[in-house]
């Protein structure tokens, strides 16, 4: 099977909703917390209810998350670029995000981001080796949402300059 295919020409112009994957995991007496935006997601079942995040290897969040038993998934809404913004375009490597923006402790001492409308905590079931991405297979534990709100799409941060390549 060929890898250098190119697929643009099969993507161009769709659009899909961005999520923030939220993570923290514990390594002796310290907790790390991390987040990134995240564009590949989806629900993956329907019974049960299965949801997948996939994060790139290259992100420190993917390097918290590998130990993380609860991942936090959040769907910022159409007028909060400025978040997609923190979490997409900054390194948590260099940057502390969440001294930026709102949020309260979840299970497991997720990150919850608080001004999302949409948010799902979620039991990690399974990690798969995608490539350059890792898939997160998700068990939702705690849904909060408003509907009503227009999610923030992939057209809407396109220009974003990524904290780490993919």
């Amino acid at each position: 099977m060929s890898t250098d295919v190119d697929t643009d020409a099969f993507v161009s112009g769709l659009d899909y909703p961005m999520y923030i994957v939220t993570a923290a995991s514990t390594e002796g007496f310290d907790t790390s917390l991390s987040g990134c935006l995240v564009g590949f997601a989806t629900q993956c079942s329907i019974s049960p209810v299965r949801f997948m995040v996939c994060i790139s290897k290259q992100n420190r969040t993917y390097r918290v998350a590998r130990n993380a038993k609860v991942l936090g998934v959040h769907v910022p809404g159409s007028g909060q670029r400025e978040l997609a913004a923190l979490f997409g375009e900054n390194t948590g490597d260099e940057v502390d995000k969440f001294g930026s923006c709102n949020w309260r402790e979840g299970p497991g001492g997720v990150p919850v981001l608080t001004d999302c409308p949409r948010r799902m905590i979620a039991d990690v079931l399974d990690r798969f080796d995608l490539g350059d991405h890792v898939g997160f297979l998700l068990a939702p534990s705690q849904i909060e949402a408003d509907p009503g709100t227009e999610p923030l799409q992939f057209s809407q941060v396109l220009d974003l300059d990524a904290g780490h390549s993919a």
